[in-house]
Protein backbone atom coordinates (compact mmCIF):
# COMPACT_ATOMS: atom_id res chain seq x y z
CA UNK A 1 0.00 0.00 0.00
CA UNK A 2 1.11 3.25 -0.93
CA UNK A 3 0.37 7.00 0.20
CA UNK A 4 -0.65 9.32 -2.57
CA UNK A 5 -1.49 12.90 -2.60
CA UNK A 6 -3.43 13.90 -5.59
CA UNK A 7 -4.05 17.53 -5.92
CA UNK A 8 -7.85 19.09 -7.90
CA UNK A 9 -9.04 15.61 -6.77
CA UNK A 10 -12.57 16.31 -6.98
CA UNK A 11 -13.67 16.00 -10.40
CA UNK A 12 -11.97 14.50 -14.06
CA UNK A 13 -8.88 12.95 -14.40
CA UNK A 14 -8.08 13.66 -10.60
CA UNK A 15 -11.33 12.43 -9.31
CA UNK A 16 -10.97 9.43 -11.63
CA UNK A 17 -7.20 8.83 -10.33
CA UNK A 18 -8.60 8.94 -6.55
CA UNK A 19 -11.14 6.39 -6.99
CA UNK A 20 -8.81 4.03 -8.71
CA UNK A 21 -6.10 4.16 -5.89
CA UNK A 22 -8.63 4.12 -3.59
CA UNK A 23 -10.04 0.62 -5.09
CA UNK A 24 -6.67 -0.42 -5.52
CA UNK A 25 -6.24 -0.06 -1.82
CA UNK A 26 -3.86 2.54 -1.81
CA UNK A 27 -3.96 5.42 0.86
CA UNK A 28 -5.18 8.25 -0.95
CA UNK A 29 -5.52 12.00 -0.13
CA UNK A 30 -7.55 14.40 -2.26
CA UNK A 31 -7.11 17.98 -2.13
CA UNK A 32 -10.50 20.26 -3.01
CA UNK A 33 -11.40 23.85 -3.09
CA UNK A 34 -15.16 24.40 -2.58
CA UNK A 35 -17.60 22.23 -0.73
CA UNK A 36 -15.38 19.16 0.79
CA UNK A 37 -16.65 16.03 -0.68
CA UNK A 38 -17.91 12.80 1.83
CA UNK A 39 -15.11 10.75 3.66
CA UNK A 40 -12.29 12.15 6.02
CA UNK A 41 -9.63 11.66 2.92
CA UNK A 42 -9.67 14.83 1.89
CA UNK A 43 -7.63 18.71 2.38
CA UNK A 44 -8.86 21.94 1.51
CA UNK A 45 -6.30 23.77 -0.67
CA UNK A 46 -6.40 25.97 -3.70
CA UNK A 47 -3.07 25.73 -4.89
CA UNK A 48 -3.72 29.11 -6.12
CA UNK A 49 -3.81 30.58 -3.06
CA UNK A 50 -0.04 30.73 -1.39
CA UNK A 51 -1.49 31.27 1.79
CA UNK A 52 -3.09 28.05 1.69
CA UNK A 53 0.38 25.82 1.52
CA UNK A 54 0.96 26.96 5.55
CA UNK A 55 -0.93 23.76 6.78
CA UNK A 56 -0.91 21.26 3.89
CA UNK A 57 2.19 18.93 5.46
CA UNK A 58 0.46 18.75 8.68
CA UNK A 59 -3.31 18.49 7.21
CA UNK A 60 -2.17 15.44 5.57
CA UNK A 61 -1.97 12.39 8.05
CA UNK A 62 0.64 10.06 6.58
CA UNK A 63 4.46 10.61 7.62
CA UNK A 64 5.24 9.57 4.17
CA UNK A 65 4.07 10.78 0.79
CA UNK A 66 4.82 8.04 -1.82
CA UNK A 67 3.81 9.22 -4.74
CA UNK A 68 2.17 12.87 -5.29
CA UNK A 69 0.30 13.92 -8.43
CA UNK A 70 -0.24 17.91 -9.57
CA UNK A 71 -3.13 17.08 -11.20
CA UNK A 72 -4.64 20.64 -10.75
CA UNK A 73 -4.92 22.87 -13.47
CA UNK A 74 -6.84 25.62 -15.31
CA UNK A 75 -7.49 26.43 -19.03
CA UNK A 76 -8.96 29.93 -18.80
CA UNK A 77 -8.78 31.11 -22.19
CA UNK A 78 -10.02 28.49 -24.19
CA UNK A 79 -11.72 30.04 -27.16
CA UNK A 80 -10.12 33.21 -26.39
CA UNK A 81 -9.65 35.76 -29.46
CA UNK A 82 -6.10 37.03 -29.81
CA UNK A 83 -7.71 40.78 -31.22
CA UNK A 84 -9.33 41.60 -27.99
CA UNK A 85 -8.70 38.36 -25.36
CA UNK A 86 -5.96 37.06 -23.44
CA UNK A 87 -6.42 39.81 -20.48
CA UNK A 88 -3.54 40.13 -18.00
CA UNK A 89 -5.30 38.77 -14.95
CA UNK A 90 -6.44 35.67 -17.10
CA UNK A 91 -2.57 35.30 -17.48
CA UNK A 92 -1.46 35.91 -13.84
CA UNK A 93 -4.93 33.54 -12.79
CA UNK A 94 -3.50 30.66 -15.46
CA UNK A 95 0.23 30.82 -13.93
CA UNK A 96 -1.06 30.61 -10.24
CA UNK A 97 -2.75 27.62 -10.64
CA UNK A 98 -1.09 25.54 -13.33
CA UNK A 99 2.77 26.71 -12.22
CA UNK A 100 3.53 28.19 -9.00
CA UNK A 101 0.77 25.77 -7.50
CA UNK A 102 2.27 22.97 -8.69
CA UNK A 103 6.30 24.20 -6.92
CA UNK A 104 4.50 24.93 -4.24
CA UNK A 105 2.74 21.61 -3.89
CA UNK A 106 6.15 20.21 -4.06
CA UNK A 107 7.88 22.28 -1.96
CA UNK A 108 5.48 22.10 0.75
CA UNK A 109 5.71 18.42 0.44
CA UNK A 110 8.92 17.64 0.20
CA UNK A 111 9.93 16.38 3.45
CA UNK A 112 6.64 14.16 3.74
CA UNK A 113 7.99 12.67 0.12
CA UNK A 114 11.66 12.38 1.47
CA UNK A 115 10.23 9.87 3.98
CA UNK A 116 9.18 7.93 1.39
CA UNK A 117 11.36 4.90 0.31
CA UNK A 118 11.15 5.51 -3.11
CA UNK A 119 8.96 8.75 -3.82
CA UNK A 120 7.44 10.14 -7.46
CA UNK A 121 6.08 13.24 -8.42
CA UNK A 122 3.60 12.94 -11.28
CA UNK A 123 2.99 16.33 -12.89
CA UNK A 124 -0.08 16.16 -15.17
CA UNK A 125 1.09 19.01 -18.34
CA UNK A 126 -0.59 18.47 -22.07
CA UNK A 127 0.52 18.23 -25.62
CA UNK A 128 -0.29 21.77 -25.83
CA UNK A 129 3.25 22.24 -24.23
CA UNK A 130 5.15 21.40 -26.94
CA UNK A 131 7.44 23.59 -28.66
CA UNK A 132 7.09 21.52 -31.52
CA UNK A 133 3.53 20.87 -31.78
CA UNK A 134 2.96 24.30 -32.12
CA UNK A 135 -0.59 25.02 -33.73
CA UNK A 136 -1.27 28.35 -32.55
CA UNK A 137 -4.22 29.67 -30.27
CA UNK A 138 -4.60 29.29 -26.57
CA UNK A 139 -1.65 30.73 -25.78
CA UNK A 140 -1.98 31.11 -21.90
CA UNK A 141 -2.55 27.80 -21.43
CA UNK A 142 -0.22 26.56 -24.25
CA UNK A 143 2.79 28.53 -22.23
CA UNK A 144 1.19 27.58 -18.56
CA UNK A 145 1.87 23.76 -19.70
CA UNK A 146 5.08 24.55 -21.20
CA UNK A 147 6.27 25.94 -18.14
CA UNK A 148 4.85 23.00 -15.85
CA UNK A 149 6.55 20.60 -17.81
CA UNK A 150 10.22 22.83 -17.94
CA UNK A 151 9.31 22.59 -14.21
CA UNK A 152 9.13 19.50 -14.13
CA UNK A 153 12.22 18.96 -16.22
CA UNK A 154 14.41 20.95 -13.96
CA UNK A 155 12.79 19.52 -10.51
CA UNK A 156 13.68 16.07 -11.90
CA UNK A 157 17.39 17.56 -11.97
CA UNK A 158 17.47 18.61 -9.08
CA UNK A 159 15.67 16.55 -6.59
CA UNK A 160 17.80 13.33 -8.56
CA UNK A 161 20.21 13.34 -5.61
CA UNK A 162 17.83 13.05 -2.93
CA UNK A 163 16.52 10.11 -5.01
CA UNK A 164 12.95 11.75 -6.02
CA UNK A 165 11.61 10.59 -9.49
CA UNK A 166 10.23 13.03 -11.48
CA UNK A 167 7.62 12.35 -14.22
CA UNK A 168 5.54 14.77 -16.87
CA UNK A 169 2.44 13.35 -18.48
CA UNK A 170 -0.06 14.60 -21.34
CA UNK A 171 -3.30 12.80 -20.02
CA UNK A 172 -4.76 12.51 -23.02
CA UNK A 173 -7.36 14.47 -25.19
CA UNK A 174 -9.98 13.27 -22.35
CA UNK A 175 -14.34 13.10 -22.11
CA UNK A 176 -14.16 15.66 -19.05
CA UNK A 177 -15.51 19.46 -18.61
CA UNK A 178 -12.26 20.66 -20.05
CA UNK A 179 -11.75 18.50 -22.96
CA UNK A 180 -15.22 18.42 -23.95
CA UNK A 181 -17.77 15.28 -25.23
CA UNK A 182 -16.16 15.43 -28.26
CA UNK A 183 -12.75 13.99 -26.95
CA UNK A 184 -10.91 11.12 -27.79
CA UNK A 185 -10.85 8.86 -25.06
CA UNK A 186 -12.80 8.49 -21.77
CA UNK A 187 -11.17 9.46 -18.22
CA UNK A 188 -11.16 5.45 -17.50
CA UNK A 189 -8.58 5.09 -20.35
CA UNK A 190 -6.70 8.24 -19.35
CA UNK A 191 -6.64 7.02 -15.46
CA UNK A 192 -5.77 3.45 -16.30
CA UNK A 193 -2.76 4.51 -19.02
CA UNK A 194 -1.67 7.14 -16.29
CA UNK A 195 -1.55 4.63 -12.95
CA UNK A 196 0.43 2.46 -14.93
CA UNK A 197 2.82 5.33 -16.23
CA UNK A 198 3.19 6.21 -12.45
CA UNK A 199 3.87 2.63 -11.59
CA UNK A 200 6.45 2.67 -14.17
CA UNK A 201 8.25 5.56 -12.99
CA UNK A 202 11.79 5.63 -11.32
CA UNK A 203 15.18 7.37 -11.48
CA UNK A 204 16.32 5.60 -14.60
CA UNK A 205 13.13 6.93 -16.35
CA UNK A 206 12.83 10.50 -14.35
CA UNK A 207 12.47 14.04 -15.82
CA UNK A 208 10.33 11.30 -19.03
CA UNK A 209 7.59 13.31 -20.67
CA UNK A 210 5.30 10.80 -21.36
CA UNK A 211 1.61 10.63 -23.33
CA UNK A 212 -0.77 8.45 -20.58
CA UNK A 213 0.20 5.48 -23.11
CA UNK A 214 3.50 5.08 -22.68
CA UNK A 215 4.68 7.34 -25.72
CA UNK A 216 7.63 9.47 -25.28
CA UNK A 217 5.63 13.21 -26.13
CA UNK A 218 7.88 15.54 -28.59
CA UNK A 219 9.14 18.47 -26.28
Amino acid sequence: MSNIVITGATRGIGRALFDGYAVRGDAVTGTYRGTPPGGSAWVKLDVADPAGFGALASDIKANAVDLLVCNAGVYLDKGANLADGYPAQMWADSFATNVTGVFLTVQSLLPKLQASKAPKIAIISSQMASSELAPGGSYIYRASKAAALNLGRNLAADLQGLGIAVGIYHPGWVQTDMGGSSAAITVEQSRDGLMARFDALSMDSTGEFLTYDGTPHPY
